[in-house]
């Protein structure tokens, strides 16, 4: 038995551009390139930043009996979100929620006509499978063979088209299989910075080829997570394990929006997941608590962990940094934290950094303005 982190099929390719690894959710992982994280976030955001996402678990959920929508069914007693309308071809992201009404992960989900393809959270793939594996009538098998890429960028569309073509014609949240030598990609496009983009899931043994064949285009430089962080901070997003937990609800992440009427109280098929009483009823009433976006004077950032105070000196805290950082694109820090609810946009709160009390804005999400093909 041993604690080493795994390695994806493109270690060495890491290496030989020069990556800095860390332990990252069990694998070794680039944090940046010799380019640098501020640089790498605004390559991404002016042309097209490759990712390796493979330490991403995927997971096909395919219908023991051919019956889609009875697996669809069975998805949506784990899954708060309208599993059973969506068609093929087409992605939607939701949450797995736990008998407390907490978040057990966030996942993408994508129905591919005859089975289902889903995509989550590396730290959390075990738990998820064994999670999956106890729904009946559906085949729940772990991909084991294939590397993930996400390429991001408002030139991420021109660059892939010109290795796959067929992808120019794809919309937000379409997921589609396409050719490429020989091989088989699964692509979506869809991903996790705010900008138009993709993530193709590729066969392993071609992995190395295919990221090849991305980086030989010039507007395309490879991306670590420093800058995947910062990226989808300025977008927003929350990030499991920090933003949102097995402690935190669908209504405190803001993530409210995922659970369709449909799923709601009064809806076609309300409730049935775990904590559903508890989730639906946080939501018709409101959260008492939400995530929300901050934007702290001056330059310093305030980083996850940091306390948030109503007033200048005195008081309790009434929340915490969750995510945090400076935000290239914005020019400046960036946060989010769950604080009390009806605490209008452009409020001032503090943040306590180094025993003094910074103001800090309450503003709204996303911190830049998405830009993804509908």
């Amino acid at each position: 038995m041993t604690d080493d982190p795994r390695r994806t099929g493109l270690y060495d390719l890491h290496l030989s551009l020069g990556a800095r690894m860390v332990p990252f959710a069990g694998w070794e992982m680039p944090v940046q390139y010799p380019m640098g994280v501020m640089a790498e976030h605004l390559h991404t955001r002016a042309k097209a930043g490759l990712f390796d996402v493979s330490h991403m678990g995927q997971v096909l959920v395919t219908p023991r009996e051919g019956d889609m929508a009875a697996a669809a069914l069975a998805l949506e007693r784990l899954i708060p979100a309208d599993v059973l309308g969506l068609a093929p071809g087409r992605q939607r992201y939701g949450l797995f929620t736990n008998h407390a009404g907490g978040i057990g992960d966030d996942l993408m989900f994508a129905n591919r006509g005859d089975h289902f393809l889903l995509v989550v959270n590396a730290a959390c793939a075990a738990q998820d499978i064994a999670h999956l594996r106890t729904l009946e009538g559906v085949q729940v098998t772990p991909v084991t063979d294939r590397g993930l890429l996400a390429l991001q960028g408002p030139l991420a569309a021109e660059v892939l088209a010109r290795l796959v073509p067929a992808v120019a014609a794809m919309r937000f949240m379409d997921s589609q299989v396409h050719a490429w030598n020989g091989v088989e990609l699964w692509v979506s496009r869809s991903g996790y910075t705010g900008e138009d983009g993709f993530e193709v899931s590729v066969p392993e043994a071609r992995l190395r080829d295919f990221a090849q064949g991305l980086l030989d285009q010039p507007e395309v430089a490879p991306i670590g997570l420093g800058a995947r962080d910062s990226l989808r901070l300025e977008a927003g997003m929350p990030l499991y394990g920090h933003d949102m937990d097995a402690g935190v609800t669908p209504g405190q992440a803001a993530l409210g929006w995922s659970i369709p009427k449909v799923r709601r109280a009064g809806g076609a098929r309300a409730g049935g997941f775990p904590g559903a009483d508890a989730v639906l009823a946080e939501l018709a009433q409101g959260p008492a608590a939400v995530r929300r976006g901050l934007r702290p004077e001056g330059r310093a950032p305030i980083r996850e962990g940091v306390a948030i105070f109503a007033d200048a000196e005195g008081g309790e805290a009434i929340g915490h940094v969750s995510s945090g950082g400076f935000g290239p694109s914005v020019g400046g820090p960036v946060a989010m934290a769950r604080l009390p609810a009806g605490l209008p946009d452009g409020a001032t709160v503090h943040a306590e950094l180094r025993g003094k009390r910074i103001p800090v804005a309450i503003a709204p999400l996303p911190f830049i303005t998405p830009s993804y093909k509908r």
